[in-house]
């Protein structure tokens, strides 16, 4: 057996998803950061020891321009490039390789901290250092360092520590919120192991351990859905153990999930009542798969009040979108459905007060067990809103160890928000006001602008009936003055048309009605009409045009994109939701509203000028969608630029791109959803960065076969009047988009 000591600026434990993504973030500000692992592989519930999807604000599609950007978003996007069939080996492998391209951060794994040492009184702890047994190396290691993350989902360095938790849920006096119990209990989420199938080719037989349930003698079968074909998070319903001590009836939780699966395994290949002939069990689960047990306690507890108003906290460092989705204590033995769910109207807002200790100084956290009530968590505890939490909580302790100063004193202090901005962080509605960055002060011009909001019939075009209401999501940058669409009709009617506003700039989805039309329609094919559809808001928002059902009339939909425009259809009042064994809440409306199976196709439509793609919004502040595409588009094919001029020399040394990867489509580490696009068509393929000295323009940096959103090019400082951006080829898209430029000294 080997003594070790490990000094590091950060420690971080855990390294399922939140904590890989705070070691990188606080590994990038220059800090030297130890991660530990108590398995042999990073990822937590999502690595292939336990394989569920990575799910999070997108709620699979539910949520508009939801896509997590930041490091979870590289993470997707090298996924999806490097792993097109969802293999869960590989996804280990694009987390891994992340890890090992920071140079800062060293990597523990199979080492379990069960040892803290931490001082001071009850209400003012602080942790001096952790220490953990590697597995298999006989290793006992110590690691000591200013501040420490606990991104173990089960809390146990900060339980350790002395920090302020709590186990199960809150009564509903305490919070207010409607779906808390009367009283608070002990009820917690159970665990979850998944199982894959295949196909050999030829008849397998299947003979059931002793220790397979009988399902039949459940009420898994008249309450579950159980289909061959399906695996891994098909069966998230797998549920058991919210009832007991999820920790400490561990392995008890572990025995029961194994013998319900292999008794649903029995069930399919012996009842005679599936086509199972030729499948086989290739993988299940050794390790349960958590969802809840301690939840800290912050100087800001996040509750559903606050996740359904989608609250604007000023400290806001991190959005979410999965609906609050919560479980029947008896999991996968309750006749009730196997999970209650309810959406926010869009993205709702974390703030960074809730992830940190409120009583110990130099504790922060992420992932499910952040400060947030159960209900609230009941949304918070997705893996890819963990990262989110991961990246800010590790941005936030590096900046706590560059600056010396507390993560509360770090809460009231705006530069936080601005350095996850400037990493392209899921932070929605907080401007860049960064003074360093030269190109706020710039003019901005490009070779072309998309000024005209129109989708024309062309090639792919079809006629898509009015059997139901319709919705069309335009941006209204500054002034909507008429709208015009492209119809049949099979005989004379009228088409009832309405304006509704989104209320808020971050949703897409009609949610107060500002004007309503009938417009008179003589019966024909492919005409224009127009509609009087008149609003000047305040500031550029979404605005939601909504064609009510007619019989006798029809839309056509164009086989084309506009970014910023989105195409909906309402679904049917006896339509079933996404998944029978999970009711929506009525009244719902981004339930009620459906994008999927439209995206990536338009409603043919004219809305008139607008700046809505003004090169001006690539250094207007914001980087996601927000009252619009907040980006510059070219109206032009092929090759564009983007020029930034100044009045007088600026000093350049690096410039910031955040390119179009367009976060409305949803991905997925596993791919639940399949995406056809290995590389997002709308991202810059090949481009240069040019500067202009003494009148001549200089290259800085060329990038061929780029597949990313964020890149940062250094280069010798240079003395500049002007910068340019010379697009030379996307990766599908047939116009050129830039988000943001940020240029520094």
């Amino acid at each position: 057996m080997r003594e070790e000591t490990v000094d590091s600026d950060i420690t971080v434990i855990g390294g399922g998803l939140a904590g890989v993504c705070a070691a990188i973030a606080a590994a990038r500000l220059g800090q030297r950061v130890a991660l530990v692992h108590n398995r042999p592989v990073p990822g937590g519930n999502s690595s292939s020891e336990v394989r569920v999807w990575v799910c999070g604000a997108t709620a699979h599609g539910t949520q508009r321009w939801a896509r997590e950007s930041g490091i979870m978003g590289e993470l997707y996007l090298e996924n999806q490039y490097r792993n097109p069939e969802g293999n869960p080996y590989y996804w280990d492998q694009v987390v891994m390789d992340a890890l090992r391209a920071e140079p800062n951060v060293s990597l523990f794994l199979n080492t379990d901290v069960r040892e803290v040492v931490a001082t001071g009184p009850a209400t003012a702890r602080t942790i001096a250092s952790v220490t953990g047994w590697t597995m298999g190396s006989e290793r006992l290691i110590s690691f000591n360092g200013p501040v420490f993350l606990d991104c173990t989902g089960d809390g146990l360095v900060g339980h350790l520590a002395g920090a302020d938790h709590r186990i199960g849920r809150e009564g509903r006096a305490e919070y207010g919120e409607s779906w808390a119990p009367d009283a608070p209990d002990g009820e917690l989420l159970g665990s979850t192991i998944l199982f894959h199938t295949k196909d050999v080719g030829h008849p397998v037989k299947y003979v059931p351990p002793s220790s397979a349930k009988d399902i039949l003698d459940t009420p898994i079968p008249e309450h579950r859905l159980i289909r061959t074909g399906d695996n891994g998070c098909d069966y998230w319903w797998i549920e058991w153990g919210g009832g007991l001590d999820t920790v400490h009836d561990n392995e008890r939780i572990r025995d029961e999930l194994w013998s319900v699966i292999h008794g649903i395994w029995d069930h399919i290949k012996n009842s005679g009542k599936f086509d199972a002939e030729n499948l086989t069990l290739e993988w299940v689960g050794s390790l349960p798969g958590k969802r809840e047990y301690r939840r800290f306690l912050g100087d800001h507890v996040l509750t559903q009040t606050e996740v359904m108003a989608q609250e604007p906290f000023e400290d806001r460092v991190a959005f979410g979108g999965w609906s609050i989705d919560l479980h029947p204590v008896e999991g996968m033995y309750s006749t009730e459905p196997g999970a209650h769910q309810i959406h926010p109207d869009g993205i709702y807002h974390i703030p960074f007060r809730s992830l940190y200790s409120r009583n110990v100084g130099n504790l922060l956290f992420a992932g499910r067990n952040i400060s947030a009530t159960h209900i609230a968590f009941g949304t918070t505890r997705v893996m890819a809103t963990c990262a989110t939490l991961g990246e800010a909580a590790g941005t936030g302790a590096a900046l706590c160890v560059r600056d010396g100063v507390t993560p509360r004193e770090l809460a009231a202090d705006p530069r936080l928000q601005q350095v996850l901005l400037r990493q392209d962080a899921s932070v929605v509605g907080v401007r860049n006001t960064d003074p360093d960055d030269r190109a706020r002060s710039a003019r901005v011009s490009a070779s072309s602008t998309l000024a005209r909001l129109a989708v024309e019939p062309g090639p792919g075009t079809e006629r898509f009936p009015l059997d139901r209401d319709l919705g069309i999501v335009l941006p209204v940058d500054p002034i909507l003055d008429g709208f015009e669409l492209f119809v049949d009709a099979g005989a004379d009617t009228a088409l009832d048309v309405e304006l509704w506003d989104t209320v808020r700039a971050e949703n897409a989805v009609p949610l107060r009605r500002l004007s309503t039309h009938s417009v008179p329609l003589a019966a024909g094919h492919g005409r224009w009409i127009s509609v009087p559809l008149r609003w000047h808001p305040d500031e550029p928002r979404n605005a939601v045009v909504v064609v009510r059902a007619n019989a006798d009339a029809a839309l056509h939909l164009a086989d084309e994109r506009r970014t910023g425009v989105l195409s909906l259809t309402r679904k049917r009042p006896a339509e079933a939701g996404l998944d029978e064994h999970i009711p929506e809440e009525d009244g719902e409306p981004v339930t009620e509203w459906i994008a999927r199976g439209l995206r990536r196709r338009s409603f043919c439509f004219r809305a008139g000028a607008t700046a809505a793609y003004a090169p001006e919004k690539t250094v207007g502040g914001f980087q996601r969608p927000y009252g619009g595409p907040q980006l510059w588009q070219a109206a032009e094919e092929g090759a564009a630029w983007l020029r930034l001029d100044w009045d007088s020399p600026v000093e350049l040394g690096s410039v910031q791109l955040v390119l179009d990867d367009d976060v409305d489509e949803y991905l997925n580490n596993l791919h639940l959803h399949r995406t056809p696009f290995e590389i997002m068509p709308e991202l810059v393929r090949d481009y240069r960065v040019e500067v202009l000295v003494d009148g001549a323009w200089q290259t800085v940096a060329a990038e061929r076969d780029n597949r990313v959103r964020h890149r940062v090019h250094r280069f010798t400082r240079r003395t500049a009047t002007a910068l340019r951006v010379g697009v030379d080829a996307t990766n599908g898209a047939r116009h050129a988009r830039i988000v943001g430029v940020r240029a520094y000294g």
